[in-house]
C-alpha cells in the first residue's frame, strides 16, 4: 500500500514517490504531476514500458493514444467498489487491440471511484497484478495479458479472463 492517512491532502505522485524511497532509497523517481493528456506525450517517450492507473477516461484515452503513437507497452489496470480489471495493449502494427478497442467511446462517468469507493485492498491486488505483468513484459516470461482483459470479483474472489477482439474502426490503432 503507497498511501496512508498522512498523505491525504498530498499529491499522489509526491506521497508514491516518498513511500516508495521509504522502501528503496536508491532508486530514481521523476515526478510528473500533470493532468494527463494529449500535450503531455512527451513524458512517456523515454519509457519502455508504461503502467497506467488512473481514475479517469480521459487520461486513459491519452495514455493509450501516446503509447500507441509511442509505440510503447501499456498495462492498464483500474477499480472500483469490489471489482478490478486488468489489460496489456501493444498495438504495434495492428497486432493487438488497444485501449480504445476495449472502450471506444467516453463513457458516462457517474459510478466514480468518488461515488462508490473503492476497496484499498482490491487496489492492492490490482496494482501487485499490474506489476507481474510489466514483469512478464520486461522479461520476456509468460504470456502476458495482450488482446485479453482480466475481471477481478473481490466479493466473489473469482477471476475471468475474456479475449479482446480489435476494432478495425479504433480511432487509434482502426485500419
Amino acid at each position: 500500500m503507497l498511501f496512508g492517512t498522512d498523505d491525504i491532502g498530498r499529491p499522489k505522485t509526491k506521497a508514491a514517490a516518498n513511500r516508495l524511497r521509504s522502501l528503496n532509497p536508491n532508486i530514481a523517481l521523476p515526478l510528473h504531476q500533470v493532468h494527463f493528456d494529449e500535450n503531455h506525450r512527451n513524458i512517456l517517450a523515454d519509457y519502455d514500458l508504461v503502467l497506467d492507473g488512473t481514475d479517469n477516461f480521459a487520461a486513459r484515452f491519452a495514455i493509450n493514444t501516446a503509447c500507441h503513437q509511442l509505440d510503447k507497452p501499456l498495462v492498464s489496470g483500474a477499480a472500483i467498489g469490489f471489482e478490478g480489471q486488468l489489460a496489456c495493449f501493444h498495438s504495434h502494427k495492428g497486432q493487438t487491440p488497444c485501449y480504445r478497442c476495449l472502450v471506444p467511446t467516453m463513457p458516462h462517468e457517474g459510478d466514480t471511484c468518488e461515488r462508490l469507493g473503492v476497496i484499498g485492498a482490491l487496489t492492492g491486488i490490482i496494482g501487485a497484478m499490474m506489476a507481474l505483468e510489466a514483469i512478464k513484459i520486461i522479461t520476456g516470461a509468460g504470456a502476458p495479458l495482450y488482446g485479453r482483459l482480466m475481471i477481478f470479483d473481490g466479493l466473489g474472489a473469482a477471476c475471468r479472463v475474456l479475449d479482446l477482439p480489435r476494432d478495425p474502426a479504433c480511432p487509434v490503432c482502426g485500419d
